[in-house]
């Protein structure tokens, strides 16, 4: 029985290894000679130098609109996906990822799923198939529900992130 408990901490030990190496991985921008993050990340890669200074400045100073997001179906929110692709060199990614992360924060939403993918300047993530989700521009938002696609958010609101995400979860 001790063996098996050793055998089993240590192979979640592994897993849990594995799976920081792979977030949260920096390379270096060829354009501007800045480190930026590839593939998939978490909050704690953005929170993270050199990106802390712009993700910690748009979440704290921006002001979330709890009106608009009173509307939406906790039951439905709770099931949702969303994965997020975007550019640490975004300006756009800049200012909506930290502000939608602020949302969801007030929202009480479970950060486990969340995808956050930071792609290159070529729309490129090493080794993810970041083409399956046809994205032109970033940051793009996907909100899925059951594996399917119900809506998305793409570059910048058409109103404002929460009223943008209330009428993509109380539609469908």
């Amino acid at each position: 029985m001790k063996r098996i408990l050793v055998f089993m901490f240590f192979v979640g030990f592994v897993i849990t290894c594995t799976n920081n190496i792979s977030q949260n991985r920096t390379v270096l921008d060829k354009k501007t000679n800045n480190k930026m993050l590839i593939g998939y990340c978490n909050r704690e890669g953005l929170k993270s130098e050199p990106f802390n200074d712009w993700f910690n400045s748009e979440f704290d100073n921006y002001i979330v609109d709890t009106l608009s997001l009173d509307s939406i179906s906790k039951e439905k929110f709770d099931n949702l996906q969303i994965t997020i692709i975007m550019g640490t060199w975004c300006g756009d990614s800049r200012r909506e990822v930290p502000r939608f992360y602020k949302i969801i924060d007030n929202l009480h939403f479970r950060e486990q799923n969340i995808t956050l993918i930071n792609v290159d300047r070529k729309m490129k993530a090493n080794d993810i198939d970041v083409e399956k989700f046809s994205v032109s521009r970033i940051p793009t938002f996907v909100f899925s529900l059951d594996n399917k696609e119900i809506g998305r958010i793409i570059e910048t609101p058409k109103k404002t992130l929460e009223k943008d995400l209330m009428g993509i979860v109380s539609i469908n």
